[in-house]
């Protein structure tokens, strides 16, 4: 009997908790920390249009603050509004982790991954990340999952946990700037002082190109099918990653250009 009474004592404390108005008031507080946080969304907006060279960082910031609101102040919604027994807190508390524990185990996992990657920062909001076949830019990084804007304009969600376990490579680990690696194949027969001359003033003179750091070249010998020819990669910097394709289109368009006007010649078929 005294536990049939204790379950109904609960259930009597729970139902008192969430009356009409109560419930009213958490709806209205959720509505307005999705406002807030929609309003600092666009403030970060102008604010990247108008400082481009800041974009990472108030994207950065931008993410941080979010995560903020959220939280805390979903936490301080429940007890400010609710304001519950502290003895009804710990259980409920106690009870919500257990169940969220065995039926939740996967997306318990993104919110801590999720924590650890905002603090160990193996990438950051506004880079250029390779995730197994997915390559684009972090346009968000929540609490379950990241998301990436893919050059195709798709944007993928990811579960922050895989993050822990697979590899990520970052190309710009928070700098503006980013390199574009291209390659050009010649014939051997081709002087190779004027192949590199050529690719190289195509790139120096692209308005995408960041020119602070240096234009390099890994010059080899490859076969292509039945094909021997001259691989020239070059290894140049875009002054912003949101122009990595518009930089490689136009310095690919161009030398290939010069190419045929000073009759280069490509690669040639082999023949047994």
């Amino acid at each position: 009997m005294n536990e049939s009474g204790d379950i109904v004592t609960d259930l009597a404390v729970v139902v008192d908790l969430f009356n009409a108005y109560a419930i009213l008031l958490l709806v209205a507080g959720g509505f307005c920390l999705w406002a807030l946080n929609w309003g600092i969304q666009k403030v970060s907006g102008s604010l990247m249009d108008k400082v481009p060279a800041r974009r990472f960082l108030i994207l950065q910031i931008t993410t941080l603050i979010g995560f903020l609101i959220y939280t805390l102040g979903t936490g301080a919604l429940i007890v400010g509004v609710l304001n519950p027994p502290r003895e009804f807190m710990l259980a409920a508390a106690g009870s919500i982790a257990v169940a969220l524990g065995f039926a939740l185990k996967d997306v318990a996992a993104s919110l801590v991954a999720g924590l650890l990657l905002l603090f160990d920062r193996p990438f950051q909001v506004g880079d250029r990340i390779s995730f197994g076949d997915t390559y684009g830019e972090i346009v968000a990084i929540g609490l379950r999952a990241v998301r990436v804007q893919t050059l195709d304009d798709n944007l993928v969600t990811i579960p922050n946990a895989r993050f822990i376990t697979d590899v990520v490579a970052s190309g710009n680990a928070g700098e503006l700037d980013m390199m574009v690696v291209t390659d050009f194949h010649v014939s051997v027969q081709a002087d190779l002082e004027q192949v590199r001359g050529i690719i190289e003033e195509v790139i120096v003179t692209s308005r995408y190109a960041y020119l602070k750091k240096p234009v390099t070249f890994a010059i080899e010998e490859v076969e292509i099918g039945n094909a021997l020819a001259v691989r020239f990669r070059s290894k140049a910097y875009v002054l912003d990653v949101r122009y990595e394709k518009a930089f490689q289109s136009d310095v690919v368009l161009r030398v290939t250009a010069l190419f045929r006007d000073q009759e280069i010649p490509r690669p040639r078929i082999l023949r047994d």
